[in-house]
């Protein structure tokens, strides 16, 4: 009787047992995963130049193989951590005996008794929390790494995934964050250093605890001289070598509003996963040089602002600015500035805000005129005009000088930036019509059509208006603004498949009237200012009621650049800060320095132009001796001959 009470006792002992045996297996995580587990790594973010721009992460970690890490930290790892590393089979009993040892005397968890293999399975599969059945499990997945992985695959995952403290996550990250430098500069001093953290890795950081952590660094050297890791002569320098920790790494603090803009591109395209957790790498098409000029010129520009300002009776506030600098034929985005630098500002200037453009929409206006048929030489009438119950009462636009001048020809209505002429083209051509156009030339923000239009008081975003203005020395292609070139795996392949616009707006001699039309507001209206760059330039000012915002955008052969200023409240720039007096030396800063990177000696002119002479105030052919001649370009077959084409 007491036999078979005993034998039921043991089955139900053993079958416990196996019960439990099974139920730990089912929650057991899969070992194969390894074979494809990558942990969270960096993304980086490069200029096209090939400068780092920025870093992202969820956890500071960088990937490197066994081959790349030094001899040093690899053995004095396995001598600190686990000595017995390359006799087990994942767990030492010895270790596991001493620890409950120490745990009951202590009665509590004082000692982990954890291998190299079994810290590896808790980091990748399981918690920090102290519990027998987490180290149960622990032992478990311990031996079935050791059973499908050699000792070096198990230390390349080690070493890559454990912690060292202060966000740095693998050796390289270490590295790279207490010393700033690469795993082949460290000294064996600073590999004994990164190889006694894991163990406490919070307590023993230089950059929290300096004494503390050479104590932990020389109590790891003394441990390799007594194995016979290193000499006594290494063992009394590396214990003598003073702590001197790397500065902080560069932080390219004039990129960060270009950054948050890739970032939010980004986003979009893949979301948080890929880009914080895969350790992709980020081509721009940023120009890192042109950037810092661009940034240089938005701050000596608004601090001249602020000294005008200063010395005014009126007080005003200190204004912000935005650049974006495109090239033409591309569409990439080489430097972009949506403000002056702020760690606490995340509001992009050339990409967010939306703001009137004043008379810097004027070009997209008149470009429509010319698609439909209108010469440089049409006459437009500028005098008092009144619409009756326009905008719920009477209007009458006004130009800026409060002067009129009659009958003016196309050209000189846009170099001038008379704006009653403006009002009355937009009659003639249609609001809706302007507006379908300015969608077509990459406008984005929803326009009003109403006859206001032509004098900008639609509000738009700098990126909207300067790219399409990109289109007039582009033969009159439209290329959609973009900051990416590329992104790569973690492999280097390849993974951007994002395909931008391009399509023709005007023809390649429409563009090249419009451009020689804008040419002529650098040569002899209001950017004349920019004339003092050696270089093909043509562009607009814009300026809006109440200096409230003030624009230049403008274009060499090769990129085009738009520049605002204004406050983010809406209030006043300052007395009389028009685009010409105060966005207009921002873009001359800029385009003084990077037009020198570039060959064009030129605007290109199709073969099917011609240019002649027409008198100002007729808009009929002249002689070039007149004082009142305008050089014209028009279309072969279109050319007037000695009559006044006007309106078609």
């Amino acid at each position: 009787m007491n036999k078979i009470i005993l034998a039921i006792i043991f089955s139900i002992i053993i079958g416990s047992g196996i019960g439990f045996f099974i139920a730990l297996n089912r929650d057991m995580p899969e070992i194969r995963e390894l074979e494809t587990f990558r942990p969270p790594s960096i993304t980086r973010i490069y200029s096209q130049d090939n400068v780092l721009l920025d870093k992202w992460f969820i956890e500071n970690r960088e990937i490197v193989s066994i081959k790349e890490i030094p001899e040093y930290i690899i053995k004095a790892i396995i001598t600190t951590e686990d000595r017995q590393f390359y006799n087990h089979y994942g767990i030492s009993f010895k270790g596991i005996l001493r620890a409950i040892v120490k745990d009951i005397i202590a009665g509590k968890f004082v000692e982990g008794a954890s291998t190299i293999t079994q810290q590896l399975a808790k980091t990748l599969f399981l918690t920090s929390k102290k519990t027998i059945i987490r180290k149960i499990k622990e032992a478990f997945l311990a031996l079935q790494i050791e059973r499908r992985y050699t000792k070096k695959e198990i230390l390349e995952l080690y070493l890559n995934q454990v912690y060292f403290g202060s966000g740095a996550y693998g050796v390289k990250s270490a590295a790279k964050k207490f010393f700033n430098k690469n795993l082949d500069e460290l000294t064996l001093s600073q590999c004994a250093l990164i190889a006694g953290m894991p163990k406490a890795p919070s307590y023993y950081s230089p950059l929290v605890n300096p004494k503390i952590s050479i104590k932990r660094r020389n109590l790891v050297l003394k441990q390799m001289f007594k194995t016979g890791i290193i000499n006594k002569e290494d063992y009394q320098k590396s214990i003598n070598e003073k702590l001197e920790l790397g500065g902080k790494e560069n932080n390219n603090t004039n990129v960060s509003y270009y950054v948050s803009y890739i970032r939010s591109v980004l986003e979009e395209e893949y979301g948080d996963a890929i880009i914080y957790k895969k350790g992709i790498t980020v081509i721009s098409t940023l120009n890192y040089k042109f950037q810092r000029i661009a940034q240089d010129a938005v701050n000596n520009g608004l601090a001249k602002i602020h000294k005008r300002n200063a010395s005014s009776k009126k007080k005003f506030d200190m204004p912000q600015a935005a650049l974006i600098s495109i090239k033409n034929s591309t569409g990439e985005i080489l430097a972009m500035v949506g403000g002056m630098e702020s760690d606490n500002d995340s509001f992009n200037r050339a990409t967010m805000a939306r703001r009137q453009p004043g008379s810097a929409f004027k070009p997209i206006l008149f470009a429509y005129a010319i698609q439909k048929g209108y010469k440089q030489n049409s006459l437009l009438l500028d005098s008092p005009v009144l619409y009756k119950g326009y905008f719920g009462h009477d209007w009458s636009p006004e130009n800026y000088s409060k002067k009129f001048k009659g009958e003016m020809t196309l050209k000189e209505a846009l170099c001038v930036s008379q704006n009653i002429p403006a009002v009355r083209l937009i009659e003639q051509l249609g609001p809706e019509s302007v507006v379908n156009f300015a969608k077509e030339i990459g406008i984005n923000s929803p326009l009003k059509p109403n006859l206001s239009l032509a004098l900008g008081t639609s509000e738009l975003s700098l990126i909207e208006l300067t790219s399409a203005y990109s289109t007039f020395p582009n033969k009159g292609v439209y290329n959609e603004p973009y900051g990416i070139r590329d992104v790569l795996d973690y492999k280097d392949r390849s993974i951007w498949y994002k395909r931008y616009e391009k399509k023709i707006v005007l023809s390649s001699a429409k563009a090249a009237i419009v451009t020689d039309m804008l040419e002529s507001v650098v040569k002899f209206g209001t950017g004349r200012r920019a004339k003092s760059i050696d270089h093909p330039l043509a562009g607009k000012t814009g300026t809006t009621n109440k200096f409230k915002d003030a624009l230049f955008i403008g274009f060499s052969p090769d990129i085009t650049t738009g520049v605002w200023v204004g406050n983010d409240n809406n209030t006043s720039i300052g007395y009389k800060e028009t685009g010409s007096k105060a966005a207009l030396p921002i873009w001359i800063e800029f385009m003084k320095k990077v037009t020198k990177q570039f060959n064009s000696k030129k605007f290109e002119r199709p073969d099917d132009i011609v240019i002649v002479y027409i008198d100002k105030k007729t808009g009929l052919m002249t002689d070039k001796n007149n004082n009142d001649a305008l050089e014209m370009m028009f279309e072969k077959g279109t050319e007037p001959e000695g009559l006044n084409l006007g309106s078609p």
